[in-house]
């Protein structure tokens, strides 16, 4: 029985990781993409709100989400009036807090990219005739996919590690919110050191595995780049 629920907190985890990338993906490519080009002075303000899940401790942002989901606020109460359910201590909810909390390790990468890309191959490509979503897709896509995968590879791993905001918002329910950070802090807390070991190694494992492919895939970039005088 036991083993089955660590598996279960294995499919938990990498379900919550692989939607959290995609949606991060999604709504991150074009905010990064407009904090590369806005130059009002509210960017700094911009920046500085997507960057916040870096210094704020998991606990306190987990906090007032766990307040904005509860059925008395009006976040809540409208999702438990559509759907039936609480938005607190649900799947929904982790993955809402996922995709706050690993925001900037998707955005902040593609921005750097964007604004070291600049301007002129977009506007190559507009004086033949392509289209905005065109230049994006054919120009600005291939020449950051390093980025992209530095991204995407950051955002999963970051949620994979994720312990206090999952905590906090999804407590403790197998098959639901119970993730391996929290199955390892159960069996710590049980004393239980020989799953704890394992279960520490294999995250140990994969994230330096995922770090060293990142890295890897960032060199073969710069390589490419190089040897076609990019840069």
């Amino acid at each position: 029985m036991e083993n089955y629920n660590e598996w279960l907190a294995l499919a938990t985890t990498l379900k919550l990781a692989a939607i959290t990338t995609i949606i991060l993906l999604i709504i991150g490519t074009p905010l990064a993409w407009y904090l590369s080009k806005i130059k009002s002075r509210f960017k700094v303000l911009l920046e500085a709100l997507v960057a916040l899940p870096l210094v704020l401790p998991p606990t306190v942002l987990g906090f007032y989400l766990l307040i904005l989901f509860s059925p008395t606020s009006m976040p809540g109460k409208f999702f438990q009036d559509v759907t039936g359910s609480s938005l607190a201590f649900s799947f929904t909810g982790i993955l809402i807090g996922s995709v706050i909390y690993s925001l900037p390790f998707v955005v902040q990468p593609l921005q750097k990219a964007f604004e070291q890309l600049g301007d002129n191959l977009s506007e190559a490509g507009s004086m033949l005739g392509a289209k905005g979503l065109d230049r994006f897709f054919n120009i600005t896509v291939p020449m950051t996919k390093a980025s992209f995968l530095t991204a995407a590879s950051l955002g999963f791993a970051h949620t994979v590690g994720e312990f206090g905001v999952v905590l906090m918002i999804g407590g403790n329910i197998p098959g639901e919110t119970r993730v391996l950070s929290i199955a390892l802090f159960d069996h710590v807390e049980a004393l239980n050191y020989s799953t704890a070991h394992w279960l520490a190694a294999s995250l140990l494992v994969a994230s330096v595995a995922m770090l060293a492919l990142i890295y890897l895939l960032n060199f073969q970039s710069e390589k490419k780049v190089k040897a076609r005088g990019i840069i």
